[in-house]
């Protein structure tokens, strides 16, 4: 299965053409391997790489009788061979080729997703050093909590997006396996050697204990480390989802020329593509489940995963690489309104300072159940717009006043306070 919105570089990796390519070059190496240890002759060996021909269409005719896709394979592959063909597949099992063929796929589909995340990186790394001194609200539980930057914000989300790069290489690694081992894993009728020279040659490396399949807790933690990328996708999605929100407006996609942004009212302009990236993200990680419960098969191998692999694999990568490339799309393009961040720290008159209030009667000698109680009482007064201002309901508290001067209570609602480590935090993630 590959979606309409597949880019042609992951797509071709989940091509029918692709895989039986893969499938041929990996009996063409065993055979290859088999002339090196002296089983064949070289010139069989270098005939089949010559002779080999086969295409789909005539796969899928003889599947029509055989009922079994690899030996319809075998059957296409071997008209073009003559005697020749009796030296493909010797000792082999259908699933030694497949999963072979399937480790090389993941393997060139997570090449493409570190070098979409890697240029993710690249752009909020840039945008978190132009915005590193700009202010705007830290909020918790969606509500004005302190000021913060929104350079640190997405300082944040490239820090994450780094320890995404770092799982997907490590996911990667671990499904680059090869196994040829015969039909249950013992090598009865296939040499260790073939196994680690058709290793070499994919730049795989051959899996330590087979049975007639490589372990699937491999795939599982490949499957699940896309799940992990989709849920970053979205929290990064969903940030911006709330920035672009009337009532906030700090920022929002872009808006193209021509573009309409509802059929009903033309005055909207919505967060349409990071809506859909939520949505996909949801498609994702719904496939980390049957990748998990492919783990357990029966004994040495039943069949019950490969239906689940040939619809999870293609989707799942090419969702992500299309969901990536359209995240990096939206940042890059991200309009940032400074103006109207500044406007919001504003929108509750210094209630936002409270904490630095707190401390500093704290500090002055109040225990901190009394000096909560008077700065919520003075915070209550202005939430109740009986106070023009924080500062105003403040002065206005005897016991505060008694402690902090006027000047004081001016230095403690300065947002400057809050961007004095602003610079350690970015040296520490980017040196």
């Amino acid at each position: 299965m590959i979606p309409r919105y597949s880019r042609p570089e992951m797509a071709k990796i989940w091509s029918e053409e692709n895989f039986f390519d893969l499938c041929f070059k990996i009996e063409a190496y065993v055979v290859e391997a088999m002339a090196q240890k002296g089983q064949i002759s070289e010139q069989a060996a270098k005939a089949i790489w010559v002779n080999g021909k086969f295409t789909v269409a005539r796969i899928r005719e003889i599947e029509q009788t055989t009922r079994h896709e690899f030996i319809a394979f075998l059957t296409a592959l071997g008209e073009s061979l003559g005697e020749d063909a009796k030296y493909v597949h010797k000792g082999l099992t259908s699933t030694d080729v497949l999963d072979t063929a399937f480790s090389v796929q993941l393997k060139s589909a997570g090449d493409i997703l570190c070098q979409d995340i890697s240029l993710l990186m690249e752009t909020l790394r840039t945008k978190a050093i132009k915005y590193k001194d700009t202010l705007c609200m830290g909020r918790t539980h969606g509500m004005h909590a302190e000021p913060t930057t929104f350079g640190l914000k997405l300082l944040g989300f490239y820090e994450e997006f780094h320890r995404n790069l770092e799982r997907l290489n490590r996911a990667r690694e671990e499904v680059s396996v090869c196994a040829i081992s015969g039909a249950v894993g013992n090598f009865a009728n296939v040499d260790t050697f073939i196994e680690e020279y058709v290793a070499r040659k994919l730049e795989l490396t051959p899996e330590p204990v087979s049975t007639q399949v490589i372990p699937r807790d491999r795939f599982a933690m490949y499957f699940a480390t896309l799940a992990v990328i989709a849920s970053s996708i979205e929290r990064l999605a969903v940030e911006i989802r709330h920035l672009q929100r009337t009532e906030v407006a700090e920022a929002n996609e872009m808006f193209h020329k021509g573009q309409k942004g509802s059929s009903a009212m033309p005055h909207k302009s919505n967060p349409i593509l990071s809506e859909n990236l939520c949505g996909l993200a949801r498609i994702i990680r719904s496939y980390a489940t049957p990748a998990l419960e492919d783990v357990a098969l029966w004994h040495e191998r039943d069949i019950s995963h490969s239906s689940v692999e040939r619809v999870i694999a293609p989707d799942s990568t090419i969702a992500l690489d299309f969901a990536l490339n359209r995240l990096n799309d939206i940042m890059s393009n991200l309009e940032v309104h400074e103006d109207k961040m500044l406007a919001n720290i504003d929108l509750q008159k210094g209630l936002i300072y409270s904490q630095r209030v707190l401390l500093a009667l704290v500090d002055k000698g109040l225990s901190r159940e009394e000096a909560y109680k008077h700065v919520q009482s003075a915070a209550m007064e202005v939430w109740h717009s009986e106070k023009e201002s924080f500062r105003a309901a403040l002065e206005e508290d005897e016991k505060v006043l008694s402690l902090l001067t006027k000047d004081e209570i001016t230095s403690l609602l300065d947002s400057s306070y809050y961007t004095r480590n602003i610079d350690k935090v970015f040296k520490r993630v980017l040196g």
